[in-house]
């Protein structure tokens, strides 16, 4: 098994963040890190209506990393692309609110909190394969992703 640990580790002073860690989730590396990078210096409570607005279909994700062959969207600002990724969203949302339990945990403020860190890499593969006529298979490949979300105080 491959070790896995935070990347922002040696920073900051524990006491002062509260932490959240999703191993092996299965959605999209590329969706997740357009929404990481959306919602990173957020308040809390903005990054959640943000992601609320995400999953209903009303907000626009503008994917600026991996924005080839994407349709243009009117309703994004500065720039000219997006999606709508509800299942990272969703995920995401989940992270948010483990991150703010132990935050309440910590004896933060719970009015002052924001997104300090977020961020999202690939995790292993889950290979599979389909059989296909005369003997062939095709790969049927999944793949997972690595979040972290650090809270920290105003």
């Amino acid at each position: 098994m491959v070790k896995f640990g935070y990347s922002y580790e040696k920073r900051h002073d524990p006491s002062k963040v509260a932490k959240a860690l999703g191993r092996e989730l299965r959605i999209s590396p590329k969706d997740a890190v357009e929404v990481c990078r959306e919602i990173r210096g957020m308040d809390l409570e903005g990054a959640f209506d943000y992601l609320e607005r995400v999953m209903d279909g009303e907000q626009v994700v503008a994917f600026k990393k991996y924005h080839k062959k994407l349709s243009h969207k009117k309703s994004v600002q500065g720039w000219h692309s997006g999606r709508y990724p509800g299942k990272a969203s969703q995920a995401i949302v989940e992270l948010l609110v483990n991150a703010q339990n132990n935050a309440k945990y910590k004896g933060m403020d719970e009015g002052s909190l924001f997104v300090r860190h977020a961020s999202a890499r690939k995790g292993f593969i889950i290979r599979g394969f389909r059989h296909r006529a005369r003997g062939r298979v095709l790969a049927s490949d999944a793949p997972t992703t690595n979040i972290e979300i650090w809270l920290g105080e105003k």
